[in-house]
């Protein structure tokens, strides 16, 4: 209580960040902090954020822990063996009340089940594509979006979407959300991408389409700037290349 009372008399509000086990002291806490508070003359708005624990894996098996015999993984200990994008980006795409099982062996695939790896990749192919662009001459250019076609149009409304997305999450303390925004994001763009596989005409470079290409390139440069955006506010890097 000393300690929520202190942080009080510099703050406008009060946000604890609990394991789940502590949930039988969350209304205790909370009444003693308001009668406090209003005690003083200044109530301040105090909530609990509860979260699940996780359970660390290692190729579909627990991770070999044990108090007794002192042997634990830290939060240092994972960041050293993934890096800080991975555990940061991995612990984000579970609600925070939801459980989570975190491999350290999936984390690390390049694959679609990765969740982290899905959306900076969809970061790195359009850099790579703009940089290729540049090298065979072409540019980005607003000039002739009317080029564009639905599936063009529904990745410019998803991402559309990000400013209500920040928003959102932000208001109901779930960053949770910008993490599913931009997997979703990432998804709509490799589906377009993958088009381009079968049928020329879909891809963002088309050599003999000037004016196509500059649109689908400003497209991506849109894109791109989004993705980097939503990574840089969960702390996590936008590669430029993989």
């Amino acid at each position: 209580l000393a300690y929520h009372m202190q942080k009080a008399e510099t703050a406008d509000e009060l946000i604890d960040i609990w394991g789940a086990d502590h949930a039988g002291t969350v209304k205790r806490i909370k009444a003693a902090v308001a009668a406090l508070s209003e005690g003083e003359g200044r109530p301040i708005p105090f909530d609990v954020k509860l979260v699940q624990m996780v359970q660390l894996m290692r190729g579909g098996e627990p991770a070999k822990m044990s108090k007794r015999s002192g042997n634990f993984i830290t939060i240092a200990d994972m960041v050293d063996e993934v890096g800080k994008d991975v555990v940061r980006f991995t612990m984000l795409t579970r609600k925070p009340e939801a459980q989570m099982e975190f491999d350290f062996v999936k984390v690390v695939e390049a694959s679609k089940d990765n969740p982290v790896f899905y959306v900076q990749y969809a970061h790195a192919r359009i850099r790579s594509t703009l940089r290729k662009a540049a090298e065979a001459g072409f540019a980005p250019s607003a000039e002739t979006l009317d080029r564009l076609g639905d599936e063009e149009i529904a990745l410019i409304r998803r991402a559309a979407q990000f400013p209500r997305e920040i928003e959102a999450a932000a208001r109901a303390r779930e960053p949770h959300r910008i993490a599913f925004y931009l997997y979703d994001l990432a998804g709509d763009l490799h589906a377009f991408w993958n088009l381009g596989n079968d049928r020329v005409e879909k891809r963002f470079i088309v050599e003999q389409d000037a004016q196509l290409t500059a649109a689908r390139l400003f497209l991506g440069t849109a894109i791109g700037q989004v993705i980097h955006n939503g990574l840089r506010v969960l702390g996590v890097e936008a590669v430029e290349s993989m």
